[in-house]
């Protein structure tokens, strides 16, 4: 979509979570990347050298007083939504911290407990036009700002970037779209530009769940064990978006002119068990 309308496309490595990344990870995606010919503008940017820019953002949310504590565990969470008085079939987060008194913080404090920081959201609706999915409509909780050991949450990491970085148009997995009106309120609340969206969706296994290393052969690496060259499985990515190469082995740089927005589909391409 950038290269088809001239516009530059930018990599980011959204590695906040330093357990599961690794530069080992990032090497093997970027590689993955240019195999099939995606190539991007600029150098790749790394979110976990960018924290300062992600906790002044949290500093100007605090200095208007919309930023609070919250010392509740997963399991309360999760225990508290599904309450009667306070049922939500989303999950979303009930504001259980959001008045705790300084004596409350003081005896969860005491316990070793460690706060994570929210977003004190005034539970409005946020709406927005995506490019594949339409009108998409979500009421925004007291989503984590800042998790209890201190790292930035991907919500405002995101909403950051983008805006430093100039991105006008975020094509990314459905599994994202209910979180774009989180992301979308920041930008309003930190006065950013909101960009525009696309959801695209995603690749699942054959049993229709997320697809997973335990599925078999699903990264380039596996697939080239079996004979499948880096041009091939572009061929297959290719057709799962209505562009027929004839079979051919291809690489994405020849598929920009065929490729047509309105061919994406609405529904997950759900692999057959001889294609992993």
């Amino acid at each position: 979509m950038a290269r088809q309308r001239a516009g530059a496309f930018i990599v980011r490595m959204e590695d906040l979570d330093r357990v599961t990344s690794s530069p080992a990870h990032e090497a093997d995606q970027l590689a993955s990347l240019r195999s099939i010919g995606l190539d991007w503008d600029g150098d790749v940017v790394r979110q976990s050298d960018r924290f300062d820019l992600y906790r002044e953002a949290i500093g100007r949310l605090q200095s208007r007083d919309l930023v609070y504590e919250c010392y509740c565990t997963r399991r309360e969470i999760r225990l508290a939504a599904e309450a009667p008085q306070g049922s939500d079939p989303e999950g979303k987060y009930p504001g259980t911290c959001r008045h705790l008194t300084d004596q409350d913080r003081r005896a969860l404090q005491s316990t070793g407990r460690r706060p994570a920081l929210r977003l004190m959201s005034d539970g409005r609706e946020e709406s927005f036009v995506d490019t594949f999915r339409g009108t998409y409509t979500g009421r925004v909780d007291d989503f984590v700002l800042q998790r209890n050991d201190g790292v930035p949450a991907y919500n405002l990491a995101v909403v950051v970037d983008d805006a430093t970085q100039g991105v006008t148009e975020v094509v990314r997995g459905d599994d994202l779209l209910a979180s774009t009106p989180r992301q979308i309120m920041l930008h309003r609340l930190l006065d950013l530009p909101v960009p525009r969206y696309a959801h695209v969706p995603l690749v699942l296994a054959p049993d229709g769940s997320r697809l997973a290393k335990r599925h078999g052969a699903v990264t380039l690496d596996d697939l080239a064990q079996r004979g499948r060259s880096p041009g091939e499985v572009c061929a297959r990515l290719a057709a799962s978006l209505g562009i027929d190469v004839g079979g051919r082995a291809v690489m994405a740089t020849e598929l920009v002119h065929l490729f047509d927005p309105q061919r994406v589909p609405s529904l997950p391409w759900r692999l057959t068990p001889d294609e992993l």
